[in-house]
């Protein structure tokens, strides 16, 4: 009850209500635990240790803190109704999809109720000849395109964790599909949202799923990256795509980080539409190999994979090789079979893994910038250098082919020494990325821990308006507090 009481002190909220429904213990109280059961069932709601231990924290560092109850709504209209029991007495709301976030965005910091959207699971409406879906907030990418594989469509955006496709709407995900096929803001046409107070938003207008639209706002894309702070997500239509005619991946390894980023800039510069062009430093290729049961040269390398006719792949593989080569390859090596290119991108998903398995006990930590493409090897090159500096176990892994790489940190969480300079390192190299005009997240988001660098990042100006948007959907503070803002 202290910390919910002190949080509503600071953030002025509540007036002269205060948390009425939580016990002295700061649990909720037995009558509001009974109301979220007639909403939703009884064995759709869970108070027990473990369950709120397990909905309290992600894949990122920061430490469980779980919510005082969790509720598995099945149709929009329990969602707006729990949210509305919510808002009347004062608890925090919490959503929550499959958990593989990695920036604290499910962590309770005031306790409340976690919506888990699991539940609600429907691929409500395929519509081929317009290229659109509409999805529930339980659907994960890897079933829609299960659910898509004889229709010749797919979903392409791919965070590599078999995320909820309205969770990722909700962080803005991408992955290693955006270089050709764009981001989640790309390709979100509508979404249906309950706000705070249990009222029910179509962003795009009901059941509308248009390509393009001069009318008002673009709502849309306000809670695209709204990390949970501004409401949940029911339902969104999105963007499909044509499924490619032929693939082929290949792999590229190189005698220095320098070399293999300067191939990207120079095979984007030249026009190649390549699909995906992933970036694994010598530490993470050694990783990848022993986690997967590889065999690759333990070098800086780049995987990239090709979209298209077989005569437009032959072209695409020629000049990217003749540019790798040019940069000073050690080989340039591709493959077609189906198999081949899966066993290459699982152990490109394995990438979290492999690096935590480098050091068992330890966590992971993985930064996000994303710089302008010119500006890549520049801070690439630098961020090498600062992980050896800095005595930080560690490897660098990114979507290069859109300015956005990652820094695994493998840390002691019990090592307060190790810890402050991992937080050290994070916030340099965010710093740098600010500097050379980029952002301090490309994709995972600003959670729990990247608060100041949005302010250095959009400035006053920029955070105020973002409070006054928060305020005004949200004016007592309970969607997702202490996250973003």
């Amino acid at each position: 009850m202290a910390r919910l009481l002190r949080a509503a002190a600071t953030w002025g909220l509540f007036p002269g209500r205060g948390y009425c429904s939580r016990g002295a213990q700061g649990e909720l109280s037995k009558g509001f635990v009974e109301a979220l059961k007639a909403i939703v069932g009884s064995p759709q709601v869970s108070t027990a240790p473990a369950v709120l231990e397990q909905h309290g924290h992600d894949e990122s560092m920061h430490r469980c803190q779980p919510p005082d109850a969790v509720v598995w709504p099945q149709t929009a209209e329990q969602v707006s109704q729990v949210a509305a029991l919510c808002y009347q007495q004062g608890v925090p709301i919490i959503p929550f999809g499959t958990g593989t976030g990695l920036e604290g965005g499910v962590c309770a910091v005031q306790g409340g109720v976690c919506v888990n959207l699991t539940r609600m699971d429907r691929i409500l409406a395929l519509n081929t000849e317009d290229f659109t879906v509409v999805v529930e907030p339980g659907v994960t990418r890897k079933t829609l395109n299960t659910y898509l594989r004889d229709s010749g469509l797919w979903f392409p955006v791919d965070p590599g964790a078999d995320a909820s496709l309205c969770g990722m709407a909700a962080t803005g995900a991408s992955g290693t599909n955006a270089v050709r096929y764009g981001t989640m803001r790309d390709n979100v046409l509508n979404l249906e949202v309950v706000l705070p107070g249990g009222r029910l938003l179509h962003t795009a207008g009901q059941g509308r799923y248009f390509r393009k639209s001069a009318a008002g706002y673009n709502l849309t894309g306000l809670f695209v990256g709204s990390e949970g702070t501004l409401g949940l997500i029911t339902a969104a239509t999105l963007r499909l795509h044509p499924a490619p005619e032929a693939t082929v991946v290949a792999t590229c390894a190189f005698p220095s980080v320098q070399a293999a980023v300067d191939s990207t800039v120079h095979i984007l510069q030249a026009a190649v539409p390549v699909a995906r062009i992933e970036f694994l430093d010598d530490v993470m290729m050694d990783a990848c190999n022993k986690y997967s049961k590889l065999s690759y040269t333990v070098a800086p390398t780049l995987f990239l994979e090709f979209h298209g006719s077989e005569d437009m792949l032959a072209e695409q593989l020629r000049r990217s090789e003749e540019i790798s080569r040019h940069n000073g390859a050690l080989h340039f090596s591709w493959a077609k079979e189906a198999e081949e290119r899966s066993r290459l991108w699982a152990a490109r998903h394995n990438a979290w893994y492999s690096a935590l398995a480098l050091r068992p006990g330890s966590k992971g930590y993985s930064t996000d910038v994303c710089v302008p493409i010119s500006r890549l090897p520049e801070i690439m090159v630098q961020a090498k250098e600062d992980l050896v500096a800095s005595r930080i176990t560690g490897t660098i892994v990114g979507h290069v082919g859109d300015g956005n790489f990652h820094c695994i940190l493998l840390v002691d969480p019990e090592d307060p020494e190790e810890l402050r300079r991992v937080e050290a390192f994070a916030k340099q190299l965010g710093r740098r990325a600010l500097a050379l005009h980029g952002t301090c997240t490309g994709e995972h988001g600003i959670g729990l821990g990247k608060r100041q660098l949005l302010q250095e990042e959009v400035g006053d100006v920029g955070v105020e308006t973002m409070r006054q948007l928060k305020a005004t959907l949200d004016p007592r503070g309970l969607m997702n507090p202490g996250k973003v803002l």
